[in-house]
């Protein structure tokens, strides 16, 4: 039963292999080259600028996850960092 449900959520419907994390694509790259720059010149006009850009690739990043992701576990983690940005945004 276990076992089953591991398969479920984990397994990549293309290659059966399990998949929990991947090597960064392009929207998560450059979420983290965004959110360095935010980090580094805290305080500045470019820091603004590159936290809004950090915020809209996580927000691609996310939503592509959710849309495409290769099994359950990765569109649960989009559609989880969606809402927890979305919550960011109104609180």
């Amino acid at each position: 039963m276990l076992r089953r449900l591991l398969d479920w959520l984990f397994r990549d419907r293309a290659t059966g292999q399990y998949v929990v994390a991947q090597w960064p694509n392009l929207s998560l790259s450059l979420f983290g080259v965004c959110a360095l720059i935010a980090i580094v010149g805290a305080g500045t006009p470019l820091a603004l600028w590159a936290e809004i850009a950090s915020r809209v690739c996580l927000v691609w990043w996310a939503a592509d996850e959710l849309l495409r992701g290769v099994n359950p576990w990765r569109r649960c983690l989009g559609a989880a960092i969606l809402i927890w940005l979305g919550l960011q945004a109104f609180a």
